[in-house]
């Protein structure tokens, strides 16, 4: 009996600890489903639509679309650039089986260096993407496909590709876009804000493994764009300007050349080119000195196409009149310390013949007149020293000393064009303000935009609608009086062509104003001015009582032993450019009607 109450007694202690632990357990797996119930719920009640938004982003990718660049057209609507759909070719590294005869086959087809490839494949062979070609033809493409490798290792983007018609046409005016759509050069970049539009988006529904499921268009998130942007280029006369051109490199083989055709009273540039110049249909192979618009990025001391316009500002003061006679002092004359010389000995010169004999004295003797400070005056009215404000990169501002850096030979100077340095397209500018009777006008590259709509059928009224662009601003500043400017125009300016160093450019039935140039230029090993470096240059327009076209030559360095005139280098060009567009618009011929009122 007494060891049957022993035994009882010492197993109680153990049953008390199984019972704790047990109830231990049980707590803590209450704790636990309690916590896992909570969490359910927070997620359930608290969190579901947060959780629902995550998901969904997982789920949904928002990616941005660009716009169709703009197409550019000329003035009459005929196409400068466009843009195509091209495929574009890149490979998976990690998929990609590479050998030497794949590689050769496929660098074959794309036209590649076949070790560049292999290279720059084994370079990112870590990588899960690779560019191999961008904006490949529909032959190379389908081609590509033909070739025996996985699905997964490669594939091909539409991507834009820029075009160019025309070819070598207007050139330095277009400008070109680059291989990531970027405007380069020219009105591609200038007006890249209108021609390149407002991206898009598009959201992509995803399944649990990546794959695009489902495309979400949305109205209001397409693409915008204009369908063109007009240019006041006309490219016929572009053609004429490139045409004449061309045959000045033949003849004469200067370093570089540009010709520029205006409307005097719009400020419109109907053409501009520049030589040398490339293809844009082929970029592969472009010299280097070819990049430069010669029509507003180069300077040069413009010589005597600049004396016309210090006689109408003299006259603008009153310092001097028009039938008043100078004396030119038989070819020399002394200023100063200086000694002044004509290209002929000449007596008794009007204000007219001293412009048709291009005679540096008188013009001198009409600097003393005016003096620094008026020369400086004009020089600013007539847009020098600073840029036209014309929608093209590159342009520079010329060269216009401060007043207080002018001295006594700038008095004799600065009336015969030397001194200074202007663009091609400042001097035609403040030309067309003495055709135009005297405003100074902005000149402009841009006519407007057509059209407004979106990569799809739906149009837009909003992001890049801006009435005003259909209209581009023009400045207009005065210069002279409209009775100086037409004097200018019809008296001295066109006896040059009829009877003075400009008779080159006569054509037959029109009244033709103009003005030869003939600047030397500093030789940059000396400082000094060169016997054997010119600029040659030659700006003119018709009909002399009614301008409609203005057309500047600028001839650098013409390599010649009879010659340097402008005159002779520059004038032929000039004036068959103008002749051909005066009967392109249709203006009718002027002399037969002027010499019947007689």
């Amino acid at each position: 009996m007494t060891a049957s109450r022993n035994c009882t007694t010492s197993t109680q202690p153990h049953n008390i600890a199984d019972r704790g632990r047990v109830r231990f357990i049980a707590t803590v797996m209450v704790g636990l489903w309690a916590i896992v119930i909570g969490r359910l719920f927070v997620v359930q009640w608290k969190q579901s639509d947060e959780l629902a938004s995550y998901a969904t982003r997982q789920q949904l990718t928002e990616v941005t679309v660009a716009a169709r660049p703009a197409d550019i057209v000329d003035r009459s609507g005929r196409l400068l650039a466009t843009t195509i759909v091209s495929q574009s070719l890149f490979v998976d590294p990690q998929q990609l089986i590479v050998d030497d005869k794949f590689v050769t086959d496929l660098a074959g087809i794309l036209s590649l260096d076949a070790e560049q490839l292999k290279e720059s494949i084994a370079q990112h062979s870590d990588k899960r993407f690779l560019w191999v070609k961008r904006r490949i033809s529909d032959d190379e493409a389908t081609a590509v496909q033909l070739m025996e490798w996985p699905d997964s290792a490669y594939g091909f983007r539409d991507e834009f590709l820029r075009q160019y018609p025309q070819g070598h046409l207007a050139a330095h005016v277009l400008g070109y876009r680059d291989i990531d759509g970027a405007g380069q050069g020219g009105v591609e970049q200038s007006l890249n804000h209108l021609i390149e539009g407002v991206p898009g988006k598009r959201r992509l529904v995803r399944d649990a493994v990546g794959r695009i499921v489902e495309v979400s268009f949305d109205p209001d998130s397409e693409p915008k764009r204009f369908d063109a942007v007009q240019l006041t280029l006309d490219l016929t006369i572009q053609m004429f300007a490139e045409k004449a051109l061309d045959e000045v490199i033949d003849e004469w083989n200067p370093t570089g050349a540009c010709a520029i055709v205006m409307e005097p009273g719009s400020g419109d540039i109907l053409a501009m080119a520049s030589r040398p110049t490339y293809s844009l249909s082929d970029m592969s192979h472009v010299p280097g000195n070819a990049w430069r618009n010669q029509a507003i990025s180069i300077v040069y001391e413009p010589g005597s196409t600049f004396k016309p316009f210090i006689v109408a500002e003299a006259l603008q003061a009153g310092l001097i009149k028009r039938d008043e006679m100078f004396d030119c002092e038989n070819g020399e004359y002394r200023m100063g310390p200086r000694i002044l010389h004509d290209h002929h000995p000449y007596r008794q010169l009007s204000v007219t013949d001293v412009l048709v004999k291009s005679s540096n004295i008188g013009m001198a003797k009409i600097g003393e007149r005016l003096k620094n400070r008026g020369l400086y005056e004009a020089t600013l009215k007539f847009g020098f020293g600073r840029p036209t404000g014309i929608d093209l990169p590159g342009e520079l501002s010329g060269i216009v000393r401060p007043l207080k850096n002018w001295n006594g030979y700038s008095t004799g100077s600065i009336p015969m064009g030397h001194e200074l340095a202007v663009t091609p397209l400042q001097l035609v500018t403040a030309q067309s303000a003495l055709a135009n009777g005297g405003r100074l006008i902005t000149p402009r590259i841009l006519k407007g935009v057509q059209g407004q709509g979106t990569d799809s059928a739906h149009s837009f009224q909003t992001s890049i609608e801006d009435p005003s662009l259909s209209e581009p601003a023009t400045i207009v500043r005065p210069t002279v009086s409209p009775e100086i400017a037409r004097w200018v125009i019809e008296e001295p300016m066109t006896a040059v062509v009829s009877r003075g160093t400009g008779h080159r450019a006569k054509i037959p039935g029109y009244s033709v104003f103009g003005k030869t140039g003939t600047a030397q230029k500093m030789d940059p090993k000396t400082g000094e001015y060169s016997k054997t470096l010119h600029c040659s240059s030659f700006i003119c327009g018709a009909p002399t009582r009614n301008p409609r076209v203005i057309v500047l030559v600028v001839v650098d360095e013409p390599k010649s032993n009879s010659t340097h005139y402008g005159g002779t280098i520059a004038a032929p060009a000039a004036a068959m450019i103008l002749s051909r567009s005066l009967m392109y618009l249709r203006v009718p011929p002027d002399q037969e009607t002027r010499t019947a009122g007689r």
